[in-house]
C-alpha cells in the first residue's frame, strides 16, 4: 500500500505539474498575442515581442503554440487585455507590485484586493509603493555564456547600469530608456539572453522573520497562479533557514 500510495502522490504531483505548465503557456501567450498586437507581429522589429518570445522558448514552450500566438493578433482574434499594475503591502509592511493583462477589470480588482486582505496585507492606490522601487530592464545569461569579467566588460562598454553574476548567471541591469540598446549590444556578442524584459528592482530591501516569509510566498504564489497576473515583484528576502526548508 505504501508503494501505490506513493505512486499515486507522484502522480498528482505530475498532474499539479502538467496543470501549472498549462497555464503558465497561457499566461505566456496572452502576452506574445498582447505584444504583436501593439507592436507588429515580428519578433526581431518588436523588442517586446522578441522578450516574450525568448521567456516563451525558457519555459519550453512548443514553436507551434508561440506561432499560433503571433497568428492570432495578426488575425486580429483573442479577448483585447488591458494592462493593469497593482500596488499594495503584504505581511510585515512588504511592498508588492502586481502586473496584470485582463479582459475583466472588476473580477481582476476584486481577486487580488481579496487576495491582498485574507493574507493580511491591503491593496493601495496605483503609485502607493512604486516609488520604492526602479523601473528597470534586465537582461539575463547562463552563466556559461561567458566569465564573469567578459560579462562585466561587455555590459559597461554596452552602457548597462549594473551587473551581478553568480553561478546560476548573470543579471544584467540597464536603464529604462536604453535597455533595448545595451540588449542588442550583448545579443551580439553572446547570443539571445534567457530573458530580457523591464522589471520592478528594489531599491532596498526587507528582511522578515519565517513566519512573515512563509506568509508573503504563500501570498506570492496565489497572486502568480491567477490567470490574470503577469508579473510579481515585492522587496523581501527570507533567511537560508527558510529558502532550504522551502526547498526541501
Amino acid at each position: 500500500m505504501a508503494g501505490h500510495s506513493q505512486f499515486k502522490n507522484i502522480m498528482h504531483r505530475k498532474g499539479r505539474q502538467d496543470a501549472q505548465k498549462s497555464k503558465l503557456f497561457g499566461k505566456l501567450a496572452r502576452e506574445i498575442t498582447v505584444a504583436a498586437k501593439l507592436g507588429t507581429p515580428d519578433p526581431a522589429m518588436n523588442p517586446r515581442l522578441r522578450a516574450a518570445v525568448a521567456a516563451a522558448r525558457e519555459e519550453n514552450m512548443p514553436k507551434d503554440n508561440i506561432e499560433r500566438a503571433i497568428k492570432k493578433a495578426i488575425g486580429g482574434e483573442g479577448d483585447n487585455y488591458d494592462e493593469i499594475r497593482y500596488e499594495g503591502y503584504g505581511p510585515g509592511g512588504v511592498a508588492i507590485i502586481v502586473e496584470a493583462l485582463t479582459d475583466n477589470r472588476n473580477r481582476a480588482a476584486s481577486d487580488i484586493r481579496s487576495y491582498f486582505t485574507k493574507a493580511g496585507g491591503n491593496l493601495g492606490e496605483t503609485g502607493s509603493v512604486s516609488f520604492m522601487f526602479d523601473r528597470t530592464g534586465i537582461i539575463e545569461y547562463d552563466a556559461k555564456a561567458a566569465s564573469d569579467d567578459a560579462m562585466l566588460d561587455a555590459a559597461i562598454e554596452a552602457g548597462a547600469d549594473d551587473v551581478l553574476s553568480s553561478e546560476s548567471g548573470h543579471e544584467i541591469y540597464a536603464a529604462q530608456d536604453h535597455f533595448r540598446e545595451v540588449a542588442k549590444a550583448l545579443e551580439a556578442k553572446f547570443g539571445e539572453p534567457r530573458k530580457a524584459a523591464l522589471t520592478w528592482k528594489p531599491q532596498n530591501t526587507v528582511s522578515v522573520d519565517d513566519e512573515t516569509g512563509e506568509k508573503l510566498l504563500k501570498l506570492m504564489d496565489v497572486l502568480n497562479e491567477h490567470d490574470d497576473v503577469q508579473n510579481v515583484f515585492a522587496n523581501f528576502e527570507i533567511s537560508d533557514a527558510l529558502m532550504a526548508k522551502l526547498g526541501g
